[in-house]
């Protein structure tokens, strides 16, 4: 059923007081802020249902800022507006990956002794790390490997930098670093030391991409990409870089807010709004063919 305007106006302010508060990038929230604020006041979404205002104001937020982190989300079952726990979203993202193992959706060995890896989730490294040298372990021997992402719909940075320290010889290289606005602060990710199973060094890896393929799963993709360790068969991906949080409006309406941005070591930009662009362009349902064939090409 339709909002009220008063409910519309509570609706739409809270979500733009915590986009003006949270983006990482303050001045584009200034923008936000002053379009959105001025189409309320023209009473633009006056009579929307609730679905219906969260859909309209997503796509106005697309048309001003197009990161797709930054949205509002229609829930039809009630949330609690308590402010967020970020121990117990950590918490239930861990119990999902539990559920999902790790993200770890198929492992196989080829024709050609080619490894391949369906990763649908990139887990968190201290929880997930002992999954992801499973996997590693279970292709160390092959020729050539291909990781398939065209269904990762995300994960944590430091999943990601565990996948891709696999395809590095030591702790020595500079993935990205994370930017938060709220404390103004530069986190680092470098591959890491130490891992349950060997690195896979000098050997092709082919990763494969969708347009579903997004946030950390992208994340893997653009890292491997930019340090010249991956070659990408498939689609460009959805392009989302940022880091977000979710705030409740109310009982049925979340708006997510991106706190941080991810700075790659190399391109010193990241794959935001653009996603990563294949070397290789296919559609997506052709990339797994693609790839193999390349690898047989290869073997001639």
């Amino acid at each position: 059923m339709p909002t009220n305007a008063r409910t519309t106006a509570s609706i739409v302010s809270d979500a733009l007081d915590h986009i003006t508060a949270g983006y990482v990038f303050p001045e584009r929230a200034a923008d936000i802020d002053k379009a959105l604020r001025a189409r309320l006041a023209a009473g633009e979404y006056d009579g929307l249902s609730g679905p219906d205002l969260c859909t309209t104001v997503t796509a106005q937020l697309h048309e001003i800022c197009p990161d797709r982190h930054l949205r509002l989300l229609w829930r039809d079952e009630p949330q609690s507006l308590a402010p967020a726990d970020a121990d117990e979203g950590q918490a239930a993202f861990l119990a999902l990956l539990r559920s999902e193992n790790q993200g770890i959706r198929r492992i196989e060995w080829l024709d050609g002794n080619i490894g391949y890896l369906d990763i649908r989730l990139i887990a968190d490294a201290g929880e997930g790390g002992r999954a992801i040298g499973a996997a590693m372990e279970l292709v160390a021997h092959t020729r050539a490997l291909i990781l398939d992402l065209r269904k990762c719909s995300g994960g944590a940075p430091t999943g990601a930098a565990l996948w891709c320290t696999y395809f590095f010889p030591d702790d020595q290289v500079h993935l990205n670093d994370i930017y938060e606005r709220r404390t103004d602060s530069l986190r680092q990710y470098w591959t890491a030391s130490h891992l349950p199973a060997p690195r896979y060094l000098g050997r092709p890896v082919y990763v494969l991409t969708s347009a579903a393929t997004f946030s950390g799963g992208e994340d893997v993709a653009y890292t491997l990409q930019a340090h010249g360790r991956a070659a990408i068969i498939g689609e460009t991906t959805g392009g989302g870089a940022h880091p977000t949080d979710p705030y409740p409006v109310t009982e049925h309406i979340t708006v997510t807010v991106p706190t941080a941005r991810t700075i790659n070591a190399v391109t010193g930009t990241n794959w935001e709004g653009v996603g990563v662009s294949p070397d290789r362009a296919v559609p997506a349902e052709q990339a797994l063919e693609a790839a193999v064939e390349d690898l047989k090409g290869r073997e001639e």
